[in-house]
């Protein structure tokens, strides 16, 4: 900890004073964290920069700033009491520090990606606030060492912008929206079109910089193996703030191949994705990424008739000549022509499955803003066993009587087979076949909520014998608060093995020793964080590094 600076404090309480923008919601606490603040870091900004209260004009277009679901920016829904955006690691060492000292509830963002917003909304605890990483998203590429140190407030679009900058045949195998915050996404496994070729991006993390419970910063070495394991996949924001990721750069060729094939149900769309299912994580090379976009279209105005659109959009990493050998040996059914494939680069490749036209200058990449801005709920399933035709059909009739809803099917198999269960947190390895996302989304707040909550749920409940069992599993960057809840301040490990089995398996229990002892008096807590175990369970009293 550092001594207060007397003269750093007086131009602090000078600012602070004297700023026509500075608003108090509750005087007591803002004035309390910041000069905690003052006391805690050397100022270098004028703090009137780096709160943002609700009174200030900026106040909600910050918040709203990252925000993905709209369900959670509603009227109704907790505010923070404010926003800090810290510039420097020093500043969210000692946010931490002046939260705890002061009891003060904190919410961590970096990208607002969470689905259900518990990076940016606490429904179970407030007063709280955010500190919002959103200025600290520095990307320092090392092509020698194949390696990048990123800030957590880094869009993964930006990193993967800046590998390619300094090397065309060098990539990260992470996420497929490209303004994923890289502090949360790879908490939680952070897979994308790669991960049938190197895992995921959590699988390719060699060092972290990460705030403590008790306001240290450490690293790999200093944090110990347990803790690095557990951040690795263990979800957001159970143990501690994610200041700096160290990842593995893979090797990627100059020239990647994409396409996108559309089927519909008049054109064998039902037959050829059970086939899908029995040849995209078992028989295709590991090279190839193949999801499937499934959703309900009208193909007549007039009468609204409608039908089912499969679109099996690609990644695969090579020239298109090989990508039609693959296709033909593997997955002939599909019917893969030269004309439906776009030979282009890996950073290229990568904004075509985020969705960008071919047009869109790879710069975009730097704005870091998201596509997708929609009230929604979604779910996601895991599944060992194709799902039978017939079955097929029953999710057909149910995506009908919905105006917008989703699936995708995203394939496992390769590289994903090979790795442990337990070699981090993210447990859905060998055996799985693919990994479903379910989605509807509506345009009209809370008006529409009730329906498209009850007709989701509906859905998940229909697919429960086609997919895992014992536990049905889930992923944990689709968040799903259906799963359980923690209480306030009280957190039960037995309830919350109610979605702590589900989404990391039999690594739920190594995840609660490990909270236990690093940060026995859950600090960093939230709906669905990893509880430590009660006093009397604990083999002995333990307190955190």
């Amino acid at each position: 900890m550092m001594l207060p600076n007397p003269s750093i404090f007086s131009l602090f309480l000078f600012l602070l004073l004297s700023s026509a923008t500075w608003a108090h919601p509750k005087a007591s606490t803002l004035d309390s964290f910041s000069q905690c603040l003052s006391d805690n870091t050397e100022i270098l900004i004028p703090f009137s920069k780096a709160f943002i209260t609700p009174n200030n004009s900026t106040f909600l277009p910050t918040l709203q700033s990252t925000a993905q679901n709209l369900r959670y920016l509603t009227p109704s829904v907790p505010k923070p009491e404010f926003i800090f955006t810290p510039l420097l690691d020093s500043h969210v060492q000692a946010a931490v520090i002046c939260a705890k000292e002061l009891g003060i509830h904190l919410r961590v963002r970096s990208g607002g990606h969470d689905y259900e917003a518990l990076s940016y909304v606490s429904q179970t605890e407030t007063p709280f606030i955010i500190v919002d990483l959103a200025k600290l998203r520095s990307v320092n590429i090392d092509i020698e060492d194949n390696s990048a140190w990123v800030q957590a407030g880094a869009s993964i679009g930006e990193v993967y912008y800046r590998i390619a900058e300094k090397s065309k045949t060098h990539g990260y195998p992470a996420g497929l929206c490209t303004s994923l915050g890289v502090g949360g996404h790879i908490t939680g496994g952070a897979y994308g079109t790669m991960m049938r070729k190197y895992g995921l991006g959590a699988d390719n993390v060699m060092d972290a910089r990460i705030v403590n419970a008790s306001g240290r910063i450490h690293n790999r070495e200093s944090m110990g193996e347990d803790l690095f394991w557990a951040i690795r996949g263990g979800g957001g924001a159970s143990f501690g703030v994610i200041l700096w990721w160290k990842i593995k750069l893979v090797p990627v060729p100059s020239t990647v191949t994409v396409f996108s094939v559309v089927k519909t149900l008049e054109q064998g769309a039902t037959k050829l994705l059970h086939r899908y299912q029995q040849v995209a994580a078992t028989e295709l090379d590991e090279d190839l990424f193949i999801r499937v976009i499934i959703q309900p279209t009208v193909i007549d105005a007039k009468s609204g008739n409608k039908t089912i659109m499969t679109i099996y959009q690609a990644q695969f990493l090579g020239g298109v000549d090989r990508l039609l050998d693959v296709m033909g040996t593997s997955f002939p059914e599909l019917g893969l022509t030269r004309k439906d494939c776009t030979q282009t680069s890996w950073l290229k490749s990568v904004m075509y499955i985020a969705g960008y036209p071919s047009n869109t200058p790879p710069k975009v990449l730097l704005q870091g803003k998201s596509t997708f801005k929609n009230y929604f709920k979604a779910k996601s399933d895991f599944v060992k066993d194709p799902i039978p035709e017939s079955a097929l059909e029953g999710i057909w009739k149910r995506l009908y009587e919905q105006a917008s809803p989703l699936m995708i099917f995203n394939p496992y198999g390769g590289m994903m087979s090979k790795i442990s269960e337990s070699e981090i947190p993210f447990p859905h390895r060998k055996g799985v076949l693919f990994k479903i996302q379910y989605l509807t989304t509506w345009q009209n707040g809370t008006e529409d909520e009730a329906d498209h909550m009850d007709w989701i749920r509906k859905l998940y409940n229909y697919m429960a014998p086609y997919v895992t069992m014992f536990p049905r599993q889930a992923y944990v960057n689709y968040r799903d608060l259906d799963l359980g809840v923690n209480k306030k301040s009280n957190t039960s490990f037995i309830e919350a093995s109610a979605w702590g089995n589900r989404y990391f398996k039999d690594n739920f229990n190594k995840l609660i020793k490990i909270k236990t002892k690093v940060d026995p008096d859950n600090f960093f807590r939230h709906e669905q964080s990893i509880p430590p175990l009660p006093l009397p369970l604990r083999k002995s009293s333990t307190t955190a590094r």
